[in-house]
């Protein structure tokens, strides 16, 4: 595994034996994690730390989980992700504070050349993906390579993320683009019109 070559975002080869020797104790760590039982929380959160690059507080992820190396993934404070989420993380997945990821959802940073002579050489490369603080992805969506997602911004389920997409806004589709900015209303109502009757405490960062 050439690592410098990965961090380079050039192309590499995916077929040595350390590569899947390294993927098989990668399996065995997301086996022991989606076998675990529902009331073995702190097993759970020590099995997270170990598997992950890193970890803030509060990390809860609903099994199951599935990733490529859990080494190269990186987690903010307060983040939630339900079930099923895929980490492709050949290369770096940086996602930062109060992050909700719905289920089903993909963040992929590997793909493959288009070539195919390379692709028989089973050639890929990878491109880190962040997604920023009170993100929320969801349920469905696919988050491409080199991908970053702004601050406080919304992905709607389903939608397939193929460019980065800016703060503060509601991006859906596919290709997944900026549908709309986050704005008063949203303040006042939570779905459709359907009214907030709660206390809200706004971030100075959030109060545009």
């Amino acid at each position: 595994m050439d690592l410098k070559r990965i961090k380079d975002k050039k192309l590499y080869f995916c077929d040595s034996e350390e590569w899947v020797h390294e993927q098989l104790l990668c399996m065995e760590k997301l086996y022991d994690y989606n076998m675990s039982r529902p009331l073995e929380q702190e097993k759970r959160a020590q099995m997270l730390k170990d598997f992950f690059g890193g970890i803030g507080k509060n990390l809860y992820i609903e099994p199951p989980l599935h990733a490529n190396w859990g080494r190269n993934t990186y987690w903010g404070d307060n983040c939630y992700a339900n079930f099923n989420l895929t980490l492709v993380d050949d290369g770096d997945v940086i996602i930062g504070n109060n992050v909700l990821i719905a289920p089903n959802v993909v963040i992929t940073t590997t793909g493959h050349p288009i070539e195919p002579n390379l692709r028989k050489r089973l050639a890929q490369y990878s491109v880190a993906v962040i997604i920023e603080d009170n993100v929320w992805i969801g349920a469905g969506a696919i988050i491409m390579p080199g991908v970053t997602i702004g601050e406080n911004s919304v992905i709607g389920a389903g939608s397939i993320v193929t460019k980065s997409i800016p703060k503060n806004v509601i991006a859906v589709g596919n290709p997944c683009r900026v549908l709309r900015e986050i704005s008063q209303r949203d303040r006042e109502y939570y779905y459709k019109d359907m009214k907030i009757d709660v206390e809200i405490e706004i971030d100075e960062g959030t109060a545009e």
